[in-house]
């Protein structure tokens, strides 16, 4: 078991250490010639379509699909968990303040890249034997590659995401409201496990409407939540705020310099740490959030697309960034050093300012991040059962994850979890396969788009 689990380990280092940082961020930049900067000259009109149609109880959600926001706020649901938390944290320890730089970077490029998956699989989008919109990577690959090639890569991702998501992902996200909660009340992680697993199998059981009609309403009030004490801590400590900005930018290029402590960390480990901690925050590329995407109702694919990006945006550049300058204007890292990372790291910045409440507050924030993932991770998962076995296994495959919810909150097997993150990695390769075989399609169906707008009044 050792043997298998160290063998796991090098794997995923490779992959993700190294492999995967290239071809996301190669794509991202791919994608960003090809749509000449769409993050940047549709960036307005990606604000204007989220933050003007937020609403708590918008049209309910049927076979028909979700509205707009009802499908981001799904896809946020998934981008937004524990490693929002812990992701910055560990990127500042291991890469230092610089790796938050980088972190940007991976998100801006990475904005391209969501756009092309939002609007490939609104294209491709289909209804399953069970008359349920559906969509996701598994539609646009097998539309890029015909025959047995497209069916092999197709099927290898719905069996990967599955796995790496719906079963493995979710074991870790109910550990780590288990170990929160244990933390901050004492409580037993078991018990925290049942209780996410009644609550899990409740929203499960409703089907597309229910996960809807819960993603619209927790996603927006679990960002507030974190958004608003976040910024409360910054605030308590503004004077700081200029010199973390400081560390971020001189740590990009000279991480020795930027802060004492680091005179270890080379460039390159900022570059690795950052980019490799926003990409799998946000997800762009994995092929994971396209099946919120596909099942919105919307004018045009690109609409969608459009959408898509302020996921990413959310996701990193706001909330990942508002945990990083917590850890930063608070000094943490400073007195820390490398001796604490990841969750452990922002839980004691939040001491720093708000005492024995800090890790109340985490705790609470660690629950709905890792709740909500749960939600969005079995949502994904469903798609690709859906598509493997019919609309039949959902309900078998509903009660499984139940169950791994129960066991992940009070075990931890390492191997199970370095599975699901060498899995998580895995999926990654067919659907960049299917994006770049489809770059002709969605730059054509982009250029539809933008003949669609309305002209300009001078």
């Amino acid at each position: 078991m050792d043997a298998l689990n160290n063998l796991v380990l090098t794997l995923q280092d490779f992959m993700s250490g190294k492999l995967l940082v290239v071809l996301l961020v190669g794509s991202g930049i791919w994608f960003t010639i090809k749509l000449r900067g769409v993050q940047f000259t549709q960036l307005g009109k990606s604000f204007k379509a989220v933050f003007g149609n937020i609403k708590l109880n918008g049209e309910k959600a049927g076979k028909d699909g979700m509205t707009s926001f009802q499908s981001l706020a799904t896809a946020i649901a998934a981008q937004v968990g524990t490693g929002n938390l812990a992701g910055a944290a560990t990127a500042l320890v291991m890469g230092g303040p610089g790796a938050i730089f980088w972190m940007w970077i991976s998100a801006i490029f990475g904005m391209a890249t969501i756009f092309v998956e939002a609007s490939l699989a609104q294209k491709y989008k289909t209804v399953d034997d069970s008359g349920e919109a559906t969509g996701g990577p598994v539609y646009y690959i097998r539309a890029a590659y015909k025959g047995t090639f497209g069916k092999v890569l197709a099927g290898a991702f719905a069996v990967l995401i599955t796995l790496a998501l719906g079963f493995f992902g979710n074991m870790v996200q109910s550990n780590s409201i288990g170990d929160a909660f244990r933390g901050a009340f004492g409580i037993n992680p078991l018990i925290v496990g049942v209780v996410v697993a009644v609550l899990a199998a409740f929203i499960f059981l409703g089907g597309v409407g229910r996960i809807a009609s819960v993603t619209e309403k927790v996603v927006p009030i679990m960002a507030a939540f974190y958004i608003l004490g976040s910024l409360i801590l910054i605030f308590m400590h503004i004077g700081q705020l200029p010199e973390a900005f400081r560390q971020i930018f001189v740590g990009a290029f000279n991480p020795g310099a930027a802060i004492g402590g680091f005179s270890g960390v080379a460039v390159s480990q900022a570059i690795k740490y950052g980019v490799a901690r926003g990409l799998f925050s946000n997800e762009a590329g994995m092929g994971s959030t396209p099946h919120a995407h596909a099942v919105a109702r919307v004018k045009h694919p690109c609409d969608q697309g459009l959408v898509a990006m302020m996921g990413v945006f959310i996701d990193t550049l706001i909330i990942l960034n508002l945990t990083a300058l917590s850890v930063l204007c608070t000094g943490t890292l400073t007195e820390a050093g490398q001796s604490l990372t990841g969750a452990a790291l922002t839980q004691a910045a939040f001491n720093t300012g708000f005492g024995s409440f800090g890790k109340i507050f985490i705790a609470i924030c660690m629950f709905f991040f890792a709740f909500s993932t749960i939600v969005g991770w079995y949502f994904f998962g469903e798609k690709n059962v859906r598509y493997l076995f019919g609309s039949k296994a959902v309900k078998p495959y509903a009660a499984l994850v139940v169950v791994f919810i129960i066991i992940g909150s009070a075990l931890k097997v390492d191997l199970v979890w370095n599975l699901s993150d060498l899995f998580n990695s895995l999926m990654v390769i067919p659907n960049l396969l299917g994006l770049w075989a489809m770059s002709k399609v969605v730059s054509d169906l982009y250029e539809d788009w933008k003949k669609q707008q309305p002209a300009k009044v001078k």
